[in-house]
C-alpha cells in the first residue's frame, strides 16, 4: 500500500474551511456535481466528480474546525480503490489570519494510483483555496488528465 500526502496555505479560517469539507452546497464549490454528505463518524461521503465519477466512503472522524477524516474509494465497475477502501485525512492548523491544510490519503494500492490521486489533489485543493478565499473556481469539470 501507498500514502501521499499534501499540503497547502490557504487565505481563510479553519471555520470557514471546515464548512467546506462537511456542507453539500459548500463542497460542490470545490470538489464535485452532487455531494452526499453526513459528517458523523459512520455517516455517508458521496460526491460525484466531474458529473461522472463517483467517490463513496464514510466519515470516520469529524473534530470541528480541525480536522476530518473519512474512507474513500471508486463506486465504479472495475476501478480496483473500491468504495472505503482507502482513508482521506484532513487536518487544519490555523496561522495566523490563512490556515495550513494537510490531506493525508492512505491505503492506495501502488505507485500509480499515487500519481492519479496526487494530480487529482492537487487540482482540487487549489480549487478549495479559491472558494474558501471568497472566489469562484467554477464548475468542476475534473483534473484532466496529468502531464
Amino acid at each position: 500500500m501507498a500514502d501521499l500526502e499534501r499540503e497547502i496555505l490557504i487565505d481563510a479560517s479553519p471555520e470557514t474551511i471546515f464548512g467546506f469539507l462537511t456542507d453539500p452546497e459548500k463542497h460542490t464549490q470545490w470538489e464535485g456535481t452532487e455531494a452526499q454528505l453526513d459528517p458523523r463518524p459512520g455517516g455517508v461521503y458521496r460526491v460525484v466528480i466531474a458529473g461522472e465519477y463517483v467517490a463513496a466512503g464514510e466519515f470516520v472522524e469529524v473534530v470541528p474546525n480541525e480536522r476530518v477524516v473519512l474512507t474513500f474509494g471508486w463506486d465504479m465497475e472495475g476501478n480496483p480503490i473500491k468504495p472505503g477502501s482507502t482513508t482521506v485525512e484532513f487536518t487544519l492548523h490555523a496561522e495566523g489570519g490563512k490556515t495550513r491544510l494537510h490531506l493525508r490519503h492512505t491505503g492506495l494500492p501502488d505507485a500509480d494510483a499515487v500519481q492519479l490521486h496526487t494530480h487529482g489533489w492537487d487540482h482540487y485543493l487549489g480549487r478549495l483555496a479559491v472558494v474558501a478565499a471568497g472566489g469562484d473556481a467554477g464548475p468542476d469539470t475534473g483534473p484532466g488528465d496529468p502531464d
